[in-house]
Formats: structure tokens, sequence, C-alpha cells
């Protein structure tokens, strides 16, 4: 599929896709796309984030400082899997999540500056773990008014995205023979409870955002099956539709002396801004964008499907990243022509 310019950005999306980028490991596509972005005529500089890790952030030399900048991340969840593709659709990790939208991304603004709008392209590490990268670039910013970052919403803009809320759960016992459980005191068990007693919990929900959700995503303790588990551990995730104080406090209040409670992470909700004409929807997933406060206004907006991301089956549509495109640059110019405050 090759766009008005003469860019394919299905074959774009396939060599990004056939990068290995898991988060950590992000080094080799950002020099990809730092020497492609050069080869297009952009400056293209490196934002150095951990080690190899850098950002890449490219810009035309007709504007150093554009208004507009688009977004996304260049990391992927593992495992890793190779590109393929079909008539309709582009497969592998990331093809939606998110190097198909850096492919979009591109493709748009190299249609926009046929036009005479210079836009920025601000490319990240770290987004599926911490949004490190976010963080750094947010030290950064060049006094732009309007972020558009690119995340899987099936081409709708997104009114509003959820938090989250990284919890750890830690159990302590007294190891025993499993023969005699009352000379023990079993951590897996204060564990087991501590989860039930979470998962009872009435969370929050706002009316446009929907409801807070919890995931116990690992569980980890014991040493054998015939020891009494001295330790015990499990990971949650909350997804947030409002401020976290006060669920906090339930959470320790809820576990009590079964565990301590440790938390790890934690990204807001955000509201955000819309375009009238344009479908819309709630993002229940966590972006790089609370951490990108510094450049401008945020707008959600992306190509592909959430539900296929962090899957095997991870795919984008070849049409939905040619509409992409269009809905980068249509937006991008509606920016330009009537700012919105």
């Amino acid at each position: 599929m090759v766009c008005s310019i003469g860019m394919d950005i299905v074959a774009l999306t396939r060599r990004l896709v056939d990068i290995e980028s898991i988060t950590g490991n992000e080094a080799t596509v950002g020099h990809f796309l730092e020497q492609e972005l050069r080869k297009l005529g952009y400056e293209s500089r490196r934002m150095p984030v951990e080690g190899e890790r850098a950002n890449v952030y490219a810009t035309s030399s007709r504007q150093p400082n554009p208004t507009i900048v688009f977004s996304t991340h260049m990391d992927t969840v593992p495992p890793f899997i190779p590109s393929s593709e079909d008539d309709h659709k582009i497969c592998g990790r990331g093809s939606c999540d998110a190097k198909g939208i850096i492919a979009a991304q591109v493709a748009a603004a190299e249609q926009l500056k046929e036009q005479g709008i210079y836009v920025g392209l601000l490319f990240l590490v770290g987004e599926e773990r911490d949004s490190a990268g976010a963080k750094v670039a947010n030290q950064q910013a060049n006094g732009c008014k309007f972020l558009i970052n690119g995340e899987p919403t099936e081409n709708r803009i997104a009114i509003a995205s959820k938090g989250s809320l990284r919890v750890r759960v830690t159990a302590s016992g007294r190891m025993a023979h499993s023969a005699y459980p009352e000379l023990g005191d079993s951590a897996i068990d204060k564990l087991i409870e501590a989860l039930h007693r979470l998962q009872q919990m009435k969370l929050p929900s706002e009316p446009e955002i929907g409801p807070c959700t919890m995931n116990i995503g690992v569980i980890e303790g014991g040493r054998a099956p015939n020891v009494i588990a001295d330790h015990a551990r499990a990971q949650l995730l909350y997804r947030l539709v409002g401020p976290a104080e006060q669920l906090r406090r339930e959470i320790v209040e809820t576990v009590g002396d079964l565990a301590t409670v440790e938390f790890t992470l934690e990204i807001p909700a955000v509201r955000l801004h819309t375009f009238e004409g344009l479908p819309t929807m709630v993002a229940a997933f966590t972006t790089d964008i609370p951490a990108l406060s510094n450049w401008g206004q945020p707008i959600l907006i992306g190509p592909g499907s959430i539900h296929v991301a962090h899957t095997e089956g991870e795919c984008v549509e070849k049409k939905a990243l040619k509409d992409a495109v269009d809905l980068y640059c249509g937006i991008a110019r509606s920016l330009s022509a009537n700012p919105i405050n």
C-alpha cells in the first residue's frame, strides 16, 4: 500500500516489526528509525534514556520547533513474533501496538510536509513497562502545543484513558514439614485470603470512563510441595478511573495484617480533547500521555484494536493504516488552521 508521496506503509510496518524491540532492547529499532528519518530529510536525533536505549525525535529544518508532534512507542511486549501479511492485514508483534502506528505517523508527516505543514515525530522507549522514555522526553520538551499520541483505538478518538496502579502484596510465614502443618505458618494461605478479600472490594466507577478493574497478574511463592511456604507474593494491576488515594487506603485496610502492600507504579487517568464528527472511545489502557505533560495538549488516536495487542494473533488491517494516515493529516490540518484552546 503506497501513500500519495510514495511511501509504502506496509513495507515500513513489516521492517519495524521484524526488528525485535521488547522493552529494554529498543536500541536497534531506534537506530533504524533515526537513519530512515534522516533519509527522508528530517533532522533526527536520539534522546538517551539508558545505555543504548534512546528515544528518537525528528523535525523538519523548515520548522525545528513544530507546534504539533506525532508520538508513539517503539517497544513491544514479549515474545518476539516476526511479521507476516495477507491481502488484508499485517501480523506480528508490534504490528498494531505500535509499529504500524509509527509507519502511519511517518507517512502522515510526509504528506503534511508536501502541504507546507511541518510536524515533529517523537518515538519513545519503555511505554510497555514504566514510560521511561516519556519521562526523559518530558524534560526536553520543544514547546509544542499539541501532542497526537498513537495507540490502537480502532481509529476512534479517545475521550479519556484509564490510569494504572501496580501493587505488590507479600505474605510471610514459617517453614515446616507439610505432614505437620500445625508447626508452620503458610504464607500462601495468607496470600490467598488477602487476594480473595481484594477481589471482593467494591471498586470505583466513573459514568464517562467506566469501572476501575483489577487483575492478579503474577503469583509466586513456596519452596516445594512438601514444605509449608514461608513466603508468597502477588503482583496486581488496577485500571484507574480517577484519583487513587482512597483506593490505596482501602487496599491496605483490606489486606490488613495478612501481608504487606507496596505500590510500585501509578499512572493517573486522563481526560482528553475530542473533535466533532470523529467517533469516540474510552481507552481502558494506559499510555505515555501522563508522562508527557510538557508536550502540549494531548490527543489519542490510532489504527488497530487493543483487543489483539499483546496476543499471539496481533495484527493490523492495511486499510486501517491508510485511514490513520488520513486521520492524522486531517487532525493536524485542523489544528494548524483553527488551534483549540
